[in-house]
């Protein structure tokens, strides 16, 4: 669909003050139903699908074997036996691999991500736009889900710290369903913008933030594994690194004053030059106008407050580590 975006700075406002819209057709949709789709998900995922009622959505993971995270996505129960699962664009064919090569006993699972479109409107008028593009739709609780009378799934989940609403229907009506919700007031907003909304709120970006070799303790996600730590692949290695301590964290790294703009891969440095690991995420923060970033860190290193240089091509910068989130949202 054609978008013209303005800069990441007004996107980023946009949201932040009043709504934005991001195209998400790329992301994949999964269909899990069957007698056994509950039991089976509890062994492929983190967070407790039991815990879920119909019409309930949780963020969730799934790991490898060394504990590892393949993919966070977000789970939701669509009826007694039957779920809904949004994952990663760049995860979507791994995911369907992964979880084909573990399939369950009476449980039934579809990739259709090809025949769906998706776009999230974000933001504190996001509930207003939504009830004037959509008068007739009664929208979804927090974390909840619903589905309409024409074949669409709208969900209440957000990523960018602000309220939220995801929208997913048939593709062949994305451009038509797009134009309906900027002409509410929605303003069209890009990747560059989610990436700063979402790191201002230390929300880990797989593929960046999260990795095959990063456990969720370590990336400080451990709140999303369940106790029963035998139910799901990986839950030895969290259940050990939960009872012992990470050796690493993913931290919250700030500029203590101006500087050239953080980006993932720039080496990061202990006060004396020593060099620690690289970044996973940085950015210019439009609301703090400061540079943040996150790498992982010894966790010896990682009390807020620890003084740290990140080098910039060469010139080094001062950072300190400090808590998270950056920026809390209202």
């Amino acid at each position: 669909m054609p978008v013209q975006y303005t800069s990441i700075m007004e996107e980023h406002e946009a949201v932040r003050t009043g709504a934005g819209i991001f195209d998400i057709s790329h992301m994949g949709q999964f269909f899990v139903d069957g007698p056994g789709a509950c039991d089976w998900l509890n062994h492929m995922l983190t967070n407790d699908v039991s815990a879920l009622q119909p019409g309930q959505g949780h963020y969730t993971l799934m790991l490898n074997e060394t504990g590892g995270v393949i993919d966070d996505l977000i789970l939701y129960r669509t009826g007694p036996e039957s779920f809904f699962l949004v994952v990663n664009a760049a995860k979507i064919e791994e995911d369907h691999a992964w979880l084909t090569s573990h399939a369950g006993q009476d449980a039934r699972l579809r990739d259709e991500s090809d025949a769906w479109a998706g776009m999230a409107v974000q933001g504190p008028r996001a509930t207003e736009i939504l009830a004037q593009a959509c008068p007739e739709m009664e929208l979804p609780p927090r974390n909840g889900i619903i589905a309409t009378a024409d074949g669409c799934i709208f969900c209440r989940t957000g990523y960018t710290g602000e309220d939220g609403f995801e929208f997913f229907c048939p593709a062949d009506e994305a451009e038509a369903r797009w134009k309906n919700f900027t002409s509410a007031g929605a303003v069209p907003c890009g990747l560059g913008a989610r990436d700063t909304l979402r790191l201002e709120m230390c929300f880990p970006l797989n593929g960046n933030d999260l990795s095959p070799e990063r456990t969720p303790v370590e990336s400080g996600l451990g709140f999303f594994c369940k106790k029963d730590s035998g139910a799901y692949i990986g839950g030895d290695v969290v259940a050990r690194q939960k009872a012992e301590g990470p050796t690493a964290r993913l931290c919250a790294i700030r500029y203590t004053g101006s500087g050239a703009p953080p980006r993932a891969h720039y080496p990061v440095l202990d006060a004396d030059g020593n060099e620690l690991g690289e970044l996973t995420s940085g950015v210019l923060s439009p609301t703090l106008r400061r540079g943040i970033a996150m790498a992982y860190l010894p966790a010896t290193l990682a009390k807020p407050g620890t003084p740290l240089l990140i080098d910039v091509r060469g010139r080094q910068f001062p950072a300190e580590v400090v808590k998270k989130p950056f920026y809390k949202r209202a």
